[in-house]
């Protein structure tokens, strides 16, 4: 089984694709597709389709995982990350792909146990629960990983 865990952003997006196999999950990539900033917010969103959907041809997942949107305060930012979250969605359904979302305490709580849990705790803890060298890079690859893991947990 297959599962890409997505942490939604337009300036960069964080992925994660984790292979589970007889109870193990492991890594298989992780990274971050980046949009430049100047750019019209159609010509980012194409980009983000278009990258989410060579990643979906590369590794035919069985699910996707992402995280639930909840801004508080910058509802700008909130209608620029619901858009990617569109296109997202809009991609997984046509590749037929089951989507399940998550809340930050809900990740925090499948990786940590604890849904009051840091960064520096969450990326320890993915390095460890997938035997990685070393805590993956950037931040939000990490997340894309954490989200993937989440959803792993839970299905369990």
């Amino acid at each position: 089984m297959i599962v890409i865990g997505i942490d939604p952003g337009v300036a960069r997006l964080g992925y994660g694709v984790i292979q589970v196999d007889k109870g193990v999950s492991a890594s298989l990539c992780y990274g971050c597709i980046q949009t430049r900033a100047g750019r019209r917010q159609a010509e980012r969103l194409l980009t983000i389709y278009t990258e989410i959907t060579a990643l979906f041809t590369r590794y035919p997942p069985d699910f996707l995982a992402i995280e639930k949107l909840f801004f508080t305060k910058n509802v700008t930012s909130a209608m620029s990350v619901s858009e990617v979250r569109g296109v997202i969605l809009l991609a997984a359904e046509q590749h037929h792909i089951t989507v399940e979302e998550y809340t930050p305490n809900q990740i925090k709580q499948a990786i940590t146990g604890s849904g009051r849990a840091d960064k520096g705790q969450m990326q320890e803890m993915i390095k460890r629960l997938l035997h990685l060298d070393e805590v993956p890079k950037p931040d939000d690859a990490a997340d894309g990983l954490s989200i993937a893991l989440c959803h792993i947990h839970i299905m369990r």
